[in-house]
């Protein structure tokens, strides 16, 4: 007899006995990299690889890029309190995969703030020596500031304020 068991990962933090069994053999690098770094990632078989904060923009996102004839790479929400040390994690997810040719990251600041996503892209392009094209797309919070950083950081990061462009100009960069 074999049984498998699925127990819903929004529990973890209250039964962490039953998470700490799960055998991490059985999975992708990556889902443990995520895992361990608090972001939600799943892996797709496509080149543009996306970080977006909120599950229903990294939805729509995808969407948009598929639109404009391109294929996302991964799914991977932030979440609304990210770190400057996890956006650096999810670029490290991203191109980890061999496929990804571009990135698009799309923030909507409400809880975000975008000029702690900025510090972490520009942190990330640095510290990975990142050499594929970045388009950002940031709305919301502390924008200009955002904006400024990435600016002023002098890297080959795109900006871009409205995402149909910034989808547009994302897939032709691959």
């Amino acid at each position: 007899m074999d049984a498998k068991i699925n127990f819903d990962s929004n529990s973890a933090y209250r039964q962490k006995k039953i998470f700490d069994l799960q055998d991490w053999t059985q999975e992708d690098e990556r889902d443990k990299d995520a895992a361990k770094a608090d972001l939600n990632y799943i892996g797709l078989d496509g080149n543009i690889g996306c970080l977006v904060n909120g599950a229903g923009l990294a939805m729509a996102t995808m969407d948009i890029i598929k639109l404009h004839g391109g294929t996302p790479a991964n799914f991977l929400d932030v979440g609304g309190g990210a770190t400057v040390h996890q956006v650096t994690e999810a670029f490290k997810l991203i191109t980890s995969d061999k496929k990804v040719q571009a990135i698009l990251v799309n923030i909507f600041g409400g809880i975000m703030r975008c000029d702690v996503i900025a510090q972490g892209i520009v942190m990330a392009v640095k510290d990975l020596e990142i050499k594929i094209p970045i388009v950002v797309r940031l709305q919301g919070t502390r924008v200009d500031d955002a904006k400024a950083l990435i600016t002023d950081s002098g890297l080959k990061i795109l900006a871009c304020d409205d995402l149909d462009e910034a989808a547009k100009m994302v897939n032709s960069l691959c």
